[in-house]
């Protein structure tokens, strides 16, 4: 039986190729420093529906503005929630979207070079963003932002294509051409 679309997890599980023997290592969420403006703008539009009880002349306005910016903040806060970066023991994807749900993979054999950049307010609150290279030319998944913990998260990927014995197999090959 196939699995419902479900609006309000993404359920990563249903992409894994379970007859492979493919399984999560890491399914990384946002950072948390995402949700500062939707939980902000959230904020903003309940309290203009406070004030909107407070000011009889002008409640409509505080009503349709509170309406509106806890609207935004709420889809902008559902939408960020439902972006996840997986590493599995073969590949990486990424999927999000709400209403429409977009699926970028890449096997692990792809991956030619990881780079993470921090800026100060990452070193500071450890979040950073990946960029992947790879051997494809036009690739859907080359930039991940606002990983937590992005050197472990670094880490677990190196490790997890160096158990699939992706790098040993590169190495070989070298050796078989005499370079």
């Amino acid at each position: 039986m196939r699995a419902r679309p479900s609006l309000i997890d993404p359920d990563v599980e249903q992409y894994l190729l379970h007859d492979e023997g493919e399984f999560v290592v890491d399914e990384v969420w946002k950072h948390p420093v995402c949700m500062v403006v939707p939980v902000g703008l959230t904020l903003l539009g309940v309290a203009a529906l406070f004030w909107s009880t407070s000011f009889t002349r002008w409640w409509p306005l505080f009503l349709g503005l509170g309406l509106v910016l806890a609207g935004i903040g709420l889809a902008r806060f559902h939408t960020l929630s439902m972006d996840r970066f997986v590493v599995t023991n073969m590949r990486v994807f990424r999927v999000h979207g709400v209403l429409n749900r977009h699926v970028a993979t890449m096997p692990l054999t792809r991956i030619l070079d990881i780079s993470v950049d921090q800026t100060f307010p990452g070193m500071l609150l450890n979040y950073g963003h990946f960029t992947f290279e790879s051997a494809a030319a036009d690739q859907g998944l080359r930039k991940i932002t606002y990983v937590g913990d992005p050197k472990e998260r670094d880490l677990t990927i190196q490790r997890v294509i160096q158990r699939a014995g992706i790098r040993a197999v590169a190495l070989s090959r070298d050796a078989d051409d005499g370079t």
